[in-house]
Parts: C-alpha cells; sequence; structure tokens
C-alpha cells in the first residue's frame, strides 16, 4: 500500500506521460525539459480532516503542488536530493513530500541560484511538493557559531569558513527562492539536556523571530505556507507557553521541535504525548526530525500528522534495513547464502527483485547499487507505515496496528 493512490494530486493529474518504474514495469511520472506548474482544485493551506480514531487523525493538506494525505512520512532531501535516489525512485516507493534544507541549500549551490533556474521543484525534478526547515538547527549543530543575538545568529560555513548572518527575514527570503511549498520560521533548537532558563530565554527568542518571519511573509501573500515551531525542551508549561505564543501570531500549521536532540526517549514521548493534542486542531502539525517506526506511530497516536527524518536512508548506506518484522543487518554472514526476498511482505522493487544474498553481496563489495537498494526499500518501509497508518485510523483499528509493528520492535520504545 502505498499513499500515492489515496488522492495525490500531481503531474499525473495532468495527463503528462509516465517513465518506466525501476524494474521496466509502467512507473510514475518523471520530467524531461519541460516542467508546468502542477494545479490543485484546493487553495494552498486548505487542511481537511477526514477520519479520527483517538487522537490520531486522517487528514489532507493542500498544496501549490498537489494535495497530500496524511499522517505521511517525508524523506528528506538534504541539498536537493533524497540521498542515492531519483525522484522516479520516491514517486514508486510512494513519496508525496520531501524536505529541503535551507542552510545547506544556501551555502551551495545558492538560493539565488535555484531560483533563477525556476525553483528548487525544477532545479531537482521533483514536481511533488517541498518542505524547507529554516536552517536552524544546522547553523547551531554545523557551524562554527559566532554570535547569538536578537538580530539574528552569525555563523561560519561548514564548507569554507566563510561569515553569514541569518536573520529571520533572510531565512523567509532564501525560501522565497527556493520556492518550497512550506516554509518554516527561524528558531533556536535548544540541546537536549538544556536546563529551564535557557529553554525559557530560547522559546522567547524563537517567538520573536517567528513574529518576524510572519511580517516578512504575512499570511494570504502567496502560495507558500508558514509554519510556527514550538520550542521550550522538556518542560511541559513551556512548551505550552511558546504554543500560545505562536498561536497568537497565527501560522498555517504548527511543529514541535527540539525534541531527538538528546533528551531521553522518555522525555521525548512525554512532550510528545502532552503537545500534540494542543496542537491546533485545524492546522496541520509537524514533528520534525523524529523517525524510527515507533516514534512515528506514537506521534500518529498523539495527533501529529507530518514526520522526516533521515533515518530510513542513513540507515540503508549502512546496511541496516527495516522489516516487517524487525530491522535485518544485512552485512551478516547468515544472508550470504540466502535467495529470499528481504522482505517477503513488502512490495518495493528491491524485495520484488533481488534476493538477500546478492543485497549482501553488493554491500560486501562497497558497490554503489548497494546504497541504492536498500535506501528504495527503507524509503518504501517508511511510507508504507504511513500509509498503512491513514488506513487503520479510517477503519478505526489505529491501535491494533500500532501493537503489530511493536512486536516487530520491542526494543524501540522508551
Amino acid at each position: 500500500m502505498t499513499g500515492r493512490g489515496e488522492g495525490f494530486t500531481g503531474r499525473a493529474a495532468l495527463g503528462i506521460a509516465a517513465e518506466p518504474g525501476p524494474d521496466g514495469t509502467p512507473g510514475s511520472p518523471f520530467i524531461h525539459t519541460t516542467f508546468r506548474e502542477p494545479e490543485t482544485m484546493q487553495q494552498p493551506g486548505t487542511f481537511t480532516i477526514h477520519a479520527r480514531d483517538g487522537f490520531a487523525r486522517r487528514a489532507s493538506l493542500a498544496t501549490a503542488h498537489g494535495v497530500v494525505q496524511t499522517p505521511m512520512f517525508m524523506p528528506v532531501g538534504t541539498v536537493g536530493s533524497v540521498k542515492a535516489v531519483c525522484p522516479a525512485d520516491l514517486r514508486a516507493a510512494g513519496a508525496q513530500m520531501i524536505l529541503g534544507n535551507t542552510y545547506h541549500l544556501y551555502l551551495r549551490p545558492g538560493d539565488e541560484l535555484v531560483a533563477r533556474r525556476g525553483g528548487l521543484h525544477r532545479f531537482m525534478g521533483w514536481d511533488g511538493p517541498i518542505l524547507t526547515d529554516s536552517g536552524g538547527f544546522q547553523v547551531f549543530s554545523l557551524s562554527d557559531l559566532r554570535r547569538l543575538g536578537e538580530d539574528g545568529v552569525e555563523f561560519r560555513s561548514h564548507l569554507d569558513g566563510s561569515r553569514h548572518l541569518f536573520t529571520p527575514e533572510k531565512v523567509v527570503s532564501i525560501q522565497r527562492n527556493l520556492g518550497s511549498d512550506v516554509m518554516m520560521v527561524l528558531d533556536e533548537c535548544p540541546p537536549g539536556g538544556s536546563n529551564r532558563d535557557y529553554a525559557a530565554e530560547s522559546l522567547a527568542l524563537t517567538e520573536r523571530w517567528a513574529a518576524r518571519c510572519r511580517a516578512a511573509y504575512p499570511a494570504g501573500t502567496g502560495d507558500q505556507m508558514l509554519f510556527g515551531i514550538v520550542q521550550g525542551g522538556i518542560f511541559e508549561d513551556l512548551r505550552e507557553e511558546s504554543l500560545a505564543g505562536l498561536a497568537r501570531i497565527g501560522f498555517e500549521g504548527y511543529a514541535l521541535g527540539g525534541l531527538s536532540v538528546g533528551e531521553a526517549k522518555a522525555d521525548m514521548y512525554r512532550i510528545m504525548a502532552h503537545m500534540g493534542p494542543k496542537l491546533p486542531d485545524d492546522r496541520p502539525r509537524y514533528l520534525m526530525g523524529v523517525g524510527t517506526p515507533m516514534d512515528i506511530l506514537t506521534g500518529i497516536e498523539c495527533g501529529i500528522d507530518m514526520f522526516d527524518c533521515v533515518m530510513p536512508t542513513r540507515n540503508a548506506r549502512n546496511g541496516t534495513l527495516f522489516t516487517s518484522f524487525g530491522k535485518v543487518n544485512i552485512k551478516r554472514s547468515e544472508f550470504r547464502e540466502d535467495d529470499r526476498p528481504l522482505d517477503p511482505a513488502c512490495s518495493c522493487y528491491t524485495c520484488r527483485t533481488f534476493s538477500r544474498a546478492y543485497l549482501r553481496h553488493l554491500f560486501a563489495a562497497k558497490e554503489i547499487l548497494s546504497l541504492r537498494l536498500n535506501s528504495i526499500h527503507n524509503l518504501h518501509y517508511f511510507l508504507d507505515l504511513a500509509a498503512r497508518a491513514r488506513a487503520a485510523i479510517e477503519a478505526g483499528t489505529f491501535a491494533e496496528y500500532k501493537a503489530s509493528v511493536a512486536a516487530a520492535y520491542p526494543d524501540d520504545r522508551p
């Protein structure tokens, strides 16, 4: 099951010819040298809830590049590509929306260059929706931080040491140039072990920056959406304070940031459970950068709609694969003469076509094809995880579905 058949509106709806899939079978539409802007029947930002099961929501979100179905997982394409796969692979795996990174794309190749190429969709050959994060997390985690103040954050590039200043207005301008469907406000992401005083100062600064982002891109300006980011560390009252401030400003969606950054998983789950249902019910809810299978299903259980994480592709490159019966380390010698598919229950190209023995051989030989086939499978698993969650919510069986996945991943919990 994939989310693509549930109402995603994109190039296929425009009657543009499809490319064959990776195995030569009729595949998803692909771009050659021309690019027509896709259309949507709904106003971008329209969020519709179709079913509920407890706090879990089955909904849809209209964007300028199509309507996506939630809950959904977004593959991460940090620098304008999802590592080791192409847009045709993403479509075949069931991807609806992908994520790009403002920090990385600003530094290389540059947001103005991307704008001159017609925007990020055209530049990377992806006609579906794109979300760009603000780059705040990367500024604080990758760069040599020079100055944090009311104006913004000054930093040195991790590429060449050059100095740059990210202000709220600058971050919005970069994302306008990229042309993403969803933009994120500039926020300060405190480390997981931050004390209460630091978390309080950080959320206050994030709120002031969020107000400036909103002023730089007032509601109703264009087809791009702007999401606010709730901070506050592991302190429930500070999280509520942050949300209240953002709600006063008003955004098209709301994200929980500052989780999975070093805090205990029990604290992360506690904040998810406390804040998920409190986020505005009529807007999409996004949990940033959190992504084991059980993290995602727990987030859905708490009322979250959107997820992203590098885990599927990063683990694929390291030989760790997600299956219906748990994790598989394809490097293990036990697979050397195993002719079975990786996961007999999986319909991805990798599982339909190749054996465990071949996948192990490719990884041991350090073949580039190993990265692609492993990534195709892991992405399909995560995208299908969300698609099955959508079906379970509609059927009123989400708790049973979550329990079935938990049985395969007994260690993936607090």
